[in-house]
């Protein structure tokens, strides 16, 4: 009975001792005759003399067993292709001395004359009589190798297209790293070949991308859609010249379907988008004078006014119409009109903010969009520049011709909610400048237009009264706690001819906005050495003389030769001047006042900080500049007696002032009660109704004999006069 009989109700480990033992020689033999391969056993010698092919040797070669093994009618280096024979001896000889396997891959020819691939893997051994042979197995791998080598080429004709394309192609990281790049890339970029690209531009998005951001848009559309097409960007050549690149690109992904590269390639568009710049420019620009036309101007416009509404600021337009224009360009013609608006053009571009807009609306026709206007005071300042700069002569063939101007203003929200409405009431503001005489500017708003109006005609009658000597000096006098003058501040006033008394408050910015604060400043200080020099002296001393320094003056970098030479040729002594300033001298460039004030304390002049109390950053300015005197503003004087609040902030004022050494002065004293308050605080010296109005120069002199220099509150009745 054998294993098939024993019966199938027996227990399985009965059933394994009463089977017949496993004829392992048998399996072998099965195993290695059914392979789809040969194995083989042979001898080292120069045939391989086969001592034994297994049964797969038929389909392997097409011989039969017996063709190929001992005393058979071919040989193993038979069927081998003579070119191959010699590398693959060596490489078994190789392993051999090595005492390893070894794997050859070679080509044989079979018995109908095909040529095929083989794997031969194999070892040395001895065998049963003690004889050095080789076993091993061979077996077919022609269609591996084939599709192997179609890989290949293929690879190869890729490599061939990379290589050589017109357009720059490339593979990189996530992080920005060239991984492959053509030669077209390279040379785009300005680089010898893509070995130097690559081992040189190492951080795509920091130093190819002339706008950083565009390579995190980049990296953020792969992401998001897995490719990109035509995207344009400005990038950096390796000389540092710009370039625009028009990019198309997908994700390479792994084979488990994660991230892998970008892939893709680059054409230069450089020319393209200068000829399209070009031709927006000529659509956009006019090509006369280079200004924006009027499809621009809107598109300004309008992105001005959503600035205007998020920041709830004003904007201005102006229209402005050259006057006498036709005149000229019938007159010397065409050409001359031409150069005319040219130099019109550049006037009004060097007069504005490089944030404003200068634009030509046709003929003799341009306008202006200012933005993030500081306020109407320092816009009509603007707007008298701009007609002093249009009307400036100009040579024009040979002549020399001057050109006025009509200004028409609309401010934005007030004069119009839109772009329209706004350019139609500038151009309605125009035209009135024009009835009103030509070379002239008119708000739409009928208020702002009288404000205007009246600050020129002030400005003019500035001009002529600072020529004709009408500004004059007054003078008011500063005490210390017992009433005795200690010095006496000197202060600006107007009267004019036909316009009467003209307060400081009106004329003081129109001067500073204007550029008269100069000559202002001068004619005032040279009165009032004059006048110091006449005053008696008071408790055995000289009265010190202040002097008000505007803001804008400190713009001067002459400021202080010019303040020396005014008190050299007067004759007044430095150390009996007192420079009174305000904090806003610190607000625009602070190390330049700083440096300003310094010159000023080396010539021996003091150093007052006025109206102190109001700003924001007043105590650091009492910490760093070199102060003298610090006055406690007449606004904190006034309410400290009926405000708790302004008590309290006046008292320590005073306090501040103290421990840190300067001399405080308090402005606006008009009662016995706030001078006592301030006494009893520490108060230095004081000013204010109380004592003295300001008066002019001879009521001065004549107070300070009647008064011998000690001045109360009852003098002021006695003052009142002046």
């Amino acid at each position: 009975m054998n294993r098939l009989d024993l019966p199938a109700d027996l227990p399985a480990d009965l059933q394994r001792r009463l089977a017949p033992p496993l004829d392992q020689a048998r399996i072998l033999d099965t195993l290695v005759h059914n392979l789809e391969g040969m194995a083989y056993r042979c001898l080292p010698d120069a045939h391989w003399t086969m001592l034994f092919v297994s049964h797969g040797c038929q389909a392997l070669t097409g011989y039969p067993p017996e063709a190929l093994t001992q005393g058979g009618a071919i040989t193993w280096e038979d069927i081998t292709l003579p070119e191959d024979r010699a590398p693959v001896r060596a490489l078994v000889a190789r392993a051999t001395t090595a005492g390893q396997r070894f794997e050859a891959q070679y080509r044989i020819t079979r018995r109908n004359g095909e040529v095929c691939w083989v794997l031969e893997r194999g070892v040395f051994v001895v065998d049963e009589g003690g004889r050095a042979v080789m076993e091993g197995y061979i077996q077919d791998i022609t269609e591996r190798v084939r599709t192997q080598q179609a890989l290949e080429e293929a690879e190869r004709r890729y490599r061939q297209i990379f290589e050589h394309a017109s357009q720059g192609m490339f593979q990189s990281s996530r992080e920005g790293h060239y991984l492959a790049a053509n030669q077209a890339l390279a040379s785009m970029y300005g680089y010898a070949d893509a070995d130097e690209l690559i081992a040189n531009l190492s951080d795509i998005g920091h130093r190819l991308y002339v706008d950083e951001s565009r390579r995190q848009e980049f990296c953020h559309r792969m992401e998001l859609y897995g490719t990109v097409s035509q995207f344009e960007s400005e990038v950096y050549r390796r000389d540092g010249t710009r370039i625009w690149i028009s990019e198309s690109a997908r994700v390479v992904r792994s084979a488990d379907g994660g991230f892998g590269y970008y892939e893709g390639t680059v054409q230069d568009i450089t020319q393209r988008r200068n000829h399209q710049a070009q031709l927006e420019r000529q659509a956009n620009h006019d090509q006369l004078t280079g200004l924006p036309r009027r499809h621009l101007l809107a598109d300004r416009l309008h992105q001005a006014m959503r600035r205007a509404d998020r920041s709830a600021e004003q904007l201005a337009l102006v229209f402005i119409d050259l006057d006498n224009f036709k005149y000229i360009n019938d007159t010397l013609g065409h050409a001359a009109g031409d150069q005319l608006l040219v130099e019109v053009a550049r006037r009004l571009s060097r007069s504005v903010r490089s944030s404003d807009t200068v634009a030509r609306q046709g003929g003799d026709e341009f306008v202006l969009l200012l933005n993030d206007l500081p306020g109407v005071p320092a816009l009509i300042s603007q707007l008298e520049r701009l007609v002093e700069v249009i009307g400036r002569p100009l040579a024009l063939q040979g002549r020399t011709l001057q050109v006025g101007a009509s200004l028409g203003v609309a401010l934005y929200p007030q004069d119009g909610a839109d772009a329209d409405t706004l350019i139609k009431h500038a151009d309605v503001a125009m035209y009135a400048a024009k009835h009103r005489g030509k070379n002239n500017f008119q708000f739409f708003t009928p208020e702002l237009n009288r404000v205007a109006s009246e600050r020129m005609h002030l400005e003019a009658a500035m001009r002529v009264s600072l020529e004709r000597g009408e500004f004059c000096a007054h003078f008011q006098a500063k005490v210390d706690e017992r009433g005795h003058v200690v010095g006496i501040e000197a202060l600006a006033r107007w009267q004019h001819p036909t316009l009467g008394a003209i307060s400081p408050d009106r004329f003081i910015p129109i001067a500073e906005e204007s550029g008269l604060i100069l000559s202002l400043t001068e004619a005032i200080t040279r009165q009032a050495c004059a006048e110091a020099l006449r005053w008696p002296r008071a408790q055995g001393r000289d009265i010190a003389l202040a002097v008000n320094l505007s803001p804008k003056l400190f713009s001067d970098p002459q400021l202080v030769d010019k303040v020396w030479g005014w008190l050299r040729d007067a004759g007044m002594p430095t150390h009996r001047v007192e420079l009174e300033i305000t904090e806003s001298v610190f607000l625009e460039d602070p190390q330049r006042a700083l440096r300003t004030l310094r010159a000023f304390k080396a010539l021996g002049c003091r150093l007052a900080m006025d109206d102190f109390g109001t700003g924001y950053s007043s105590l650091s300015y009492l910490r760093h500049f070199p102060l003298d005197t610090i006055k406690v503003d007449r606004s904190l004087v006034t309410d400290l007696e009926t405000q708790v609040d302004a008590a309290m902030i006046a008292r320590a004022v005073v306090s501040l002032g103290k421990s840190l050494g300067k001399t405080v002065v308090a402005e606006g004293v008009e009662h016995p009660s706030q001078w006592a308050f301030l006494r009893s605080h520490g108060c230095d010296e004081f000013q204010g109704y109380l004592f003295a109005k300001p008066m002019a120069g001879e009521a001065l002199r004549q107070l300070l004999h009647d008064t011998g220099g000690q001045l109360s509150g009852a003098s002021v009745a006695s003052s009142s006069h002046a």
